[in-house]
């Protein structure tokens, strides 16, 4: 099968790893090319970290690599793909553009997947009316090749036939897979993840605890594989802001950002991508040791 993967940021880039990683031609596709080397770069050290694990060997490491391909022409990257799927910035106009452009140049049959955790699939999929049908929501989790879930979502006009091809794909990556079947707001998991972490930064504002306790309860209690703090800082504290914005447009103040992750965003306190977020990371992007042992939420408020 060929994949097409628009988008070589963090998400997108985990993406292409996992399909490649799962047997499949991959292209990866962004305009911007120093972006996709930094792709490749990042996706040849998770590659590497999974050999010193001894979950592949060095000639799977290089079966991966040779799958993948990168491009900055999205006419070439889709050409032929089987599935295509767009995992670019959280904004409707922006996916709307990118999949008018698609239509044009994918096979007519191609299955049509948007990684997004929270806009409307049947908004994105009114640019593309006469293919609206094929087109499901797809949203995978952070970091792809680790989380066992793919939440998909059917638009109004998604098909059947589109969603049981979305299934199947999700599972032959080796995926769980749980359906939406109403294109509500948030879907399942962003509404529920969405309230747990306003709850741990509103206890971090209330300096209930470090914000290191704080996702520590939730790591060793509840079994998360990443704090909902650590797991802000990792996907970028502006993406979530963003997203508690469209949450609270349609959903009421109960998804009311907090004060302090405004101000960290104001402050460009982004997280790992920028070095500071609520915790501090090297140059290398690995949080510092001591970052989360104390509450310093006054000096974030």
């Amino acid at each position: 099968m060929r994949v097409a993967v628009i988008g070589a940021g963090t998400m997108g880039s985990g993406i292409a790893q996992l399909t490649a990683m799962a047997g499949h031609e991959t292209a990866l596709v962004d305009l911007d090319e120093r972006q996709l080397e930094r792709a490749l770069s990042g996706i040849a050290q998770s590659l590497e970290r999974f050999v010193r694990k001894e979950k592949i060997d060095a000639d799977e490491s290089a079966a991966v690599r040779a799958r993948l391909r990168t491009t900055t022409q999205l006419a070439e990257g889709v050409a032929g793909a089987d599935v295509v799927i767009e995992s670019v910035i959280e904004v409707l106009d922006v996916k709307q553009a990118v999949f008018r452009q698609v239509v044009e140049h994918a096979p007519v049959d191609a299955l049509l997947g948007t990684n997004t955790s929270q806009l409307s699939i049947t908004s994105i999929g009114a640019a593309i009316p006469k293919d609206a049908h094929r087109l499901v929501g797809m949203h995978f989790f952070n970091p792809p090749v680790m989380m066992r879930l793919v939440e998909l979502v059917a638009g109004l006009e998604s098909s059947e036939e589109a969603i049981q091809r979305a299934v199947d794909f999700g599972e032959a990556l080796g995926k769980e897979t749980v359906v939406c079947r109403k294109d509500s707001p948030g879907f399942l998991t962003s509404r529920i993840s969405a309230l747990v972490r306003l709850e741990c930064l509103r206890m971090l504002e209330e300096g209930v605890a470090s914000p290191g306790d704080i996702d520590k309860a939730l790591r060793v209690g509840f079994n998360w594989p990443m704090g909902p703090l650590e797991l802000g800082d990792f996907n970028g504290l502006d993406t979530y802001l963003h997203i508690l914005g469209s949450l609270e447009d349609t959903l009421g103040d109960r998804f009311k950002p907090t004060v302090t992750l405004r101000n960290l965003v104001a402050a460009g306190r982004l997280g790992r991508k920028t070095g500071h977020g609520i915790y501090a990371y090297d140059e290398s992007g690995k949080k510092v040791e001591d970052s989360g042992s104390s509450d310093h939420s006054g000096s974030i408020r």
